[in-house]
């Protein structure tokens, strides 16, 4: 597994001064090995096609080149160099799905998915493309301006310009009609008042979609969307908020004080935020389903290699029935959720997911996961708990997914209302 932000040597000459060709380390055969096995699925994974086989080959090798070499450092930073994020808009992989004429591929979803599980078995947790590309990025294209569209799509596709989605207050989490930020008219403009809190690419972010109520009296029809530049007077930045985990992405407190805000930069009509929001809300409840997923698949793809390599008692873990039988317990929960999550990619490529079924995806994935780095973390005993292994890093990192795009409670409540 990458991310150890150590740099391959040179090859060593032979006696006529000519390099040898390198032979594969240990440790290369082991992360080939590992490879291998987390692409592997008991059941045949019908929903991509040759094109996302060769797609997810070509992330691959950008993620090990331009990503997990600098992880760590960047995990010691709290943020990510806006380097990488140009040479993701080099390499093509931000804003996707978005048309060719304002930048993107103009490809359908699936393709994010494929990104999105490759930095999940690589564990790395620090670049959210994804709040970019597959959530900032689809509310503009759907509900932008032709002038807007223009002038935001391009750069963000080229990595130029970073975005971010401000909903989340002090006082308002999974429930957004409670939010307090107001943005008030005066003429052919509006004034932003508020603060917003856990931003998402909050201190790189040149361009913030941020959630305000035009109307405090007018419930889920009062609340609009607006585009607000990093240099609008007004609009600060808090601290880069220390996390749990996910250590290299800048998380952000945003505050808004009399913010002047241009009557073009509203996003859609007013008063249809939340209808905006809540359109969008389940295709990024699928984003957080299809991490958990790979990312537990990982767990169990590193916790088996550890298993068969640890001795206790004589015998490597694995030989022990107690430890098979759970890795075989989580290993047949997970391909259970892989088909379910699979199913889900296909009905989002068809613009038919429901938001109930979006919610079931995003709930068990995610308690599905945490069980699983819970159980892979104690069958690696000390070890587990030391930050040089993956396993450890994957279950600080893995922790948000149960409160991002609503609390898993939240989602209780979404999925009750089918009766």
């Amino acid at each position: 597994m990458s991310g150890t932000g150590v740099r391959p040597t040179s090859a060593p000459a032979n006696s006529q001064g000519i390099p040898d060709e390198p032979s594969p380390s240990s440790g290369q055969l082991r992360r080939e090995r590992l490879r291998l096995m987390s692409s592997q699925s008991l059941l045949p994974r019908t929903v991509f096609d040759e094109d996302h086989v060769a797609f997810r080959e070509s992330v691959r090798r950008f993620l090990e080149l331009e990503i997990a070499p600098y992880h760590a450092r960047w995990e010691e930073a709290g943020i990510v160099d806006r380097e990488a994020w140009a040479a993701a808009g080099r390499q093509g992989l931000l804003c996707m799905t978005i048309p060719e004429q304002y930048g993107g591929l103009g490809v359908d979803r699936r393709y994010s998915a494929v990104l999105i599980e490759e930095i999940a078995r690589q564990g790395l947790s620090g670049p959210f493309f994804h709040v970019h590309s597959d959530i900032v990025a689809p509310y503009i294209d759907s509900y932008g301006t032709e002038a807007q569209k223009s002038r935001w799509l391009p750069p963000m596709a080229r990595g130029e310009i970073i975005a971010a989605i401000a909903m989340t207050e002090p006082g308002a989490g999974s429930d957004l009609q409670a939010m307090r930020t107001v943005a008030v008219r005066d003429g052919d403009e509006y004034v932003l008042n508020g603060q917003k809190t856990y931003i998402s690419n909050g201190q790189l972010a040149d361009l913030v979609v941020v959630a305000a109520k035009t109307d405090p009296a007018g419930g889920s029809r009062g609340v609009s969307l607006f585009l607000v530049e990093r240099e609008r007077v007004g609009f600060e930045r808090g601290r880069n908020l220390k996390k749990m985990g996910s250590h290299a992405q800048d998380t952000s407190e945003l505050f808004f004080s009399d913010v002047r805000i241009p009557m073009e930069n509203r996003l859609g009509d007013e008063g249809h935020g939340f209808y905006m929001m809540m359109k969008e809300l389940a295709w990024e409840r699928m984003l957080v389903a299809i991490r958990a997923v790979a990312g537990a698949e990982q767990a169990l793809v590193e916790t088996a290699e550890y298993a068969r390599n640890r001795m206790l008692f004589g015998k490597p873990l694995f030989d022990h029935q107690y430890n098979r039988f759970k890795l075989a317990e989580l290993r047949a929960q997970t391909e259970m959720a892989r088909v379910f999550i699979d199913r889900c990619i296909e009905l989002v490529t068809r613009g038919e997911l429901d938001a109930a079924v979006a919610a079931i995806a995003k709930k068990q994935s995610t308690d599905l996961m945490m069980r699983a780095l819970d159980d892979c973390v104690q069958m690696h005993g000390g070890a587990g708990y030391m930050w040089e292994y993956p396993v450890c890093r994957a279950f600080v990192d893995g922790r948000y997914t149960r409160i991002a795009g609503g609390s898993n409670e939240t989602m209780l409540e979404l999925i009750a209302r089918t009766f």
